[in-house]
Formats: structure tokens, sequence, C-alpha cells
């Protein structure tokens, strides 16, 4: 296969500092591996922002779909009910795994372009009092929308709400202190903004939320809290983890470090958003999010024209090194471009060239 420059959202570009940490064997019972186990619990804390007294990190095996699942698994008691804010396919994810866990909640559902209105979910606090759970995605990848973490967080200091958020695409590209938001959930994975590979996902946790949950999971493997005791104890997964994977990771949040940190990554997904847009726009392509709620992690585009094949717009860019991604809207017809990973701004700018050039004979 060649080395292509992936578009997308994750799995991503990875540099080839963190695809050779994925060449060596590791024992899962080795001190070393348990080691950075552990380093990578205590960074994940840090770059959060949050206390290590009041917060801690727990690995979870798996996509991060996994993740969710087990946060709502063990989070959630037969006594606790909802709310899942929701303007994408991913919130609409939590919604299915609510219905197969038989969870009882509320959905509140906003168009895929428009964030949601703190009025309305006032008002759903209000008239359903046994609300306990507020979730919400950050960063809707079906869209790029970026929602605002300050309605959730405000809506659930004011009701007194445990608050869940799915920030898979989000953490470590876009800075948040969640100890200051109040946030008691916050999930991510190994292969999104910190630009590892696919294969754990994690929780950053209220350490006091996290231990009110014991007995709660109603699946072995899924069980957040058991996995932080076992965690906690020496850097021990519970269950085989996946070691290329987490010493790759363990690389990239190292790279994180020294590129300056969540901040000046967010620069740089930024100005990468920023040039594609600008760059796409003169070339005839229009965004579907407007760009005061655009996230600087993934943009969709509108087709050009009714006859626009993205099929073969695809395979052309895949030929010239570049992977894009299918749009995930069912009523318009729409492609992502992603700009995460080790993606710099000579990347979109050789991008746009291509796509010009295409254009020019489309």
């Amino acid at each position: 296969m060649r080395n292509y420059k992936l578009l997308t959202p994750g799995p991503l570009t990875t540099s080839k500092a963190v695809k050779e940490e994925m060449l060596f064997d590791r024992c899962t019972w080795d001190v070393e591996y348990k080691q950075i186990t552990q380093k990578i619990r205590a960074q994940l804390v840090e770059l959060a922002g949050a206390p290590k007294s009041d917060y801690t990190a727990v690995l979870m095996q798996g996509s991060g779909s996994f993740v969710v699942e087990s946060v709502l698994h063990t989070a959630l008691s037969e006594q606790d009910k909802l709310l899942i804010i929701t303007n994408g396919a991913y919130g609409e994810r939590i919604v299915k795994m609510a219905k197969y866990l038989r969870v009882n909640f509320i959905e509140y559902r906003t168009e895929y372009n428009e964030h949601p209105n703190e009025g309305e979910i006032k008002g759903i606090l209000e008239a359903n009092g046994e609300i306990t759970h507020i979730a919400m995605v950050h960063c809707e990848t079906t869209t790029g929308i970026l929602n605002p973490l300050s309605i959730a967080a405000r809506l659930a200091k004011e009701y007194s709400k445990k608050l869940i958020i799915d920030a898979m695409s989000s953490f470590g590209g876009v800075e948040m202190d969640i100890a200051e938001l109040g946030i008691d959930f916050l999930i991510s994975s190994s292969n999104k903004c910190i630009q590892g590979v696919p294969g754990f996902g994690f929780v950053i946790a209220n350490k006091q939320e996290l231990i009110a949950c014991e007995g709660n999971a109603r699946s072995l493997s899924l069980d957040l809290y058991d996995q932080w005791r076992e965690m906690d104890k020496d850097g021990k997964w519970r269950f085989t983890s996946p070691t290329h994977v987490v010493a790759a990771f363990s690389k990239a949040i190292d790279e994180l470090l020294e590129e300056g940190g969540v901040s000046a990554r967010f620069k740089r997904y930024q100005h990468n958003n920023s040039v594609l847009r600008s760059r796409l726009a003169e070339i005839g392509f229009s965004a579907y999010i407007t760009e005061e709620k655009q996230s600087p992690i993934i943009t969709t585009f509108l087709y050009p024209s009714e006859d626009f094949d993205f099929v073969e717009f695809y395979k052309y860019f895949k030929e010239k090194g570049f992977v894009l991604y299918p749009g995930k809207l069912t009523d318009i017809n729409t492609f992502r471009i992603g700009n995460i990973g080790e993606i710099y701004e000579s990347d979109i700018q050789e991008l746009c060239k291509v796509i010009n050039e295409y254009m020019g004979g489309f």
C-alpha cells in the first residue's frame, strides 16, 4: 500500500516515530509496560486541566463507541434518567446504545447544522425533574459542527445533573478545562487529536462520581469502575490490552507536548481548516456548517453540482496520495475533509491545488 495522507477524522496520518513504537513486542505483565499505562493516565488528566486529587483516567480496550457504551453501562443505574442532546449521527448512536441497554432516557434533537438551544433544554429539565444525567457530543464528526460545552455545563450545574461529554473528536485538539466545566465523564479515543492509532479509548472521570458507580454495570468487560480499580493498582489492565497501540499512544502524547500542547495543536488544526475553507470556496465548494459553528477537526462540503461524482473524485485523489471521507448526511449530497493528524498547511495547499486542477477538467 502507498503511504497516503489520510484527510479523515481518525484513523489519521501518524508520525514516523509513532509508527516505529509499534515495531516492538511488549508483555502486558511487564513492569515497564505497566509504567507506560500509568504515564498515559497521568498525562491525560493533565491535558484535561484537571486536579489529580479529583479526576482520574481509565483506559478501555476497543473503539470509541465501546468506551461510550462502557460509560453508559457504568454511570447509569436503573433509577437514573438520561437526557441525550443530539445533532448528528454520533449523538444518535448514544440514543441507540441507550435503547439496547434499556436506559431510561429522553432525546433532545436539533438540526445537524444547528447548535442546541439552551432555553429548550432548560424547558426539558424543568418538565422532567427525574433526569439525573446529561450527555452530549462535543464535536459531531457527522458534519464537523462544534457544540458549545458551556451550555451543557451551565445547565448541568444549575439543575444538579451529572454531565457526560463525548469528546471523541475534540480532546487533545481543542482546549477545555473539565474541572471548571464540571464534566463528570469525558470520553475520547487513541486515534483522534492526540494522533495515535486505533485500539483503545479512555475516560477522564470525576473520582467521586466513578466511585458512586460501583455495581451499576451490566457488562463484565465494559465495567468502567472495575477497570479503574484494577488499573489503579499498578497499571495492569483487566484483560489483554493492545500493547502496540498503547506504546504508540504514549509516544503520540510526547509529540503533542513537544508541539506546544493542546493550544498549539488547536492553532495548527484551526489554520488548516481556515485555509481549506477559504481555498475551496474560491474553487466553488460551499461548506455545510457556517464558520462560527465550524470545528477545526473536519469540514463537510456540499457537492458543487448535481452531476458531481464523489466516487470518481475520491479515486482521483487517492491516486494523488490523498484519502478523503464520504458524507454522512442522508438528505444532502456531501463529502468531508479532515485536517487533523500529521497534516500541515503545505498538505492542505497541495490538496487544494489538485482539487482546482480536477475541477478545471470536470
